[in-house]
């Protein structure tokens, strides 16, 4: 028997069914759970969730006088089930970089900590909830449907420490902002994404000693490393994930176009253009990022190197994925002609080498400057991007704090010159 009630007549004991409610609003990756903890108590109470679904079958039931505003039989009469309010719909919209940072930052964490508790239920045997991933990869594809550069630019300044979590949600918003660049359909582009949240599941096989090594691996070591597309793999189909984009994804994100990569096989036109996407995605973050055995590059040097990379990217996937982040990625430090260093702040639809960028130095003074914002492809604008610019160089504090607008926002960055 199903039962949905009010939070604060929620007690130790008893089975969690499901949450009323996005998962937004609640502290929780999985769904169903038997609540045990205390600590998992508060936070049920302390969420933005009012009610909850327990199931009376598989632990306590309410006391006498809870509140109990809804009972039924079965988990089917759950689904059909009218909800006391609607859905709101989705707001695709799109919204200005500025505002949709805001909204970004809070989901970033959101995910962040879905896929942490993903992560480490599958560390100890439990299922991956489908439903909820599906839930936290749509909001992801929403946020970037609305403003490209958003969740995106955030997602890059990770600390080694979230890296393996965050790199997921990172993936999975390249994913759809490369397949919407494709013109595949919305459909298309939300399975992408999908793809890309899951696609390093099978990490959680991988020793945390050695996926979190600070030096290089040894042959044994980058031998276990090199089974996690496989395991992975397993996991989804373990789990009734039988999504074909998902799996495909998570099996072959790290094959080359040349054959080189694992595992062993496809290799050129055979790998589907979904897995050629993830390839794409997967390295680009992982380059950007920092790590434990190094700082992450900066972005627009990313792209130069990968440009490079000869046999390992296919070229018309590459293309399209510079273009859906710019010549300059959101975050880039550039060199104007004007002798002002300056931070790209957004992409501008009227050319790629020509972003919206903030002033932050003065080259010929040697002084920090009050941040002025300049669209360099606005007509008239006579200021052009000289070159970029190693931010390692200039070590300029609050680079991140300017172009994102959000206070206390730092990274460190690594020497790109090499």
């Amino acid at each position: 028997m199903l039962k949905r009630i009010h939070v604060q007549d929620v007690r130790l004991g008893m089975y969690i069914h499901g949450f009323v409610g996005s998962w937004l609003d609640h502290p929780f990756w999985r769904n169903r759970f038997l609540l045990e903890d205390p600590q998992d108590l508060a936070r049920i109470r302390a969420s933005a969730v009012r009610e909850v679904w327990i199931d009376v079958s598989k632990g306590a039931d309410v006391a006498p006088d809870a509140t109990v505003t809804a009972q039924v039989a079965d988990e089917q009469a759950v689904a059909q089930q009218t909800p006391a309010e609607p859905p709101p719909e989705r707001d695709l919209a799109p919204t200005p970089q500025e505002v949709e940072l805001k909204h970004a930052y809070r989901l970033l964490n959101s995910a962040r900590n879905a896929v942490a508790s993903m992560f480490q239920d599958a560390r100890m045997g439990r299922a991956i909830d489908q439903a909820v991933a599906q839930a936290v990869a749509s909001d992801i594809a929403d946020s970037v449907t609305r403003n490209g550069g958003a969740l995106i630019s955030l997602a890059r300044l990770k600390t080694a420490d979230d890296y393996t979590y965050l790199h997921s949600v990172a993936v999975c918003a390249l994913m759809v902002a490369l397949a919407r660049q494709l013109g595949l359909s919305d459909a298309q582009a939300r399975a992408a994404g999908f793809g890309g949240l899951l696609h390093d599941i099978g990490k959680v096989d991988i020793p945390l000693e050695i996926l979190n090594k600070p030096g290089k691996l040894t042959d044994e070591e980058f031998a276990i490393v090199r089974e996690h597309p496989r395991r992975g793999w397993q996991r989804l189909r373990d789990a009734g994930i039988d999504d074909a984009v998902a799996l495909d994804v998570c099996l072959h994100h790290h094959k080359r176009v040349d054959g080189r990569g694992y595992p062993e096989g496809l290799a050129g036109d055979a790998l589907s253009l979904m897995a050629r996407m993830g390839a794409v995605c997967d390295v680009y973050d992982a380059i950007t990022s920092n790590r434990p055995y190094k700082a992450g590059w900066d972005p627009a040097e990313s792209l130069k190197r990968m440009a490079s990379w000869q046999g390992q990217f296919d070229e018309r996937v590459f293309q399209a994925f510079v273009r859906s982040l710019g010549i300059y990625p959101v975050g880039s430090l550039v060199l104007l002609s004007n002798g002002r260093l300056a931070v790209v702040v957004e992409q501008s639809p009227r050319s790629l080498l020509k972003p919206v960028v903030k002033t932050v130095f003065s080259t010929r003074s040697g002084e920090r400057v009050v941040p002025e914002r300049i669209d360099l492809s606005a007509p008239g604008c006579t200021v052009q991007v000289v070159q970029r610019e190693d931010p390692a160089r200039w070590k300029i504090p609050d680079l991140d704090e300017i172009w994102s607008g959000i206070p206390g926002l730092r990274r460190e960055y690594a020497d790109t010159r090499a």
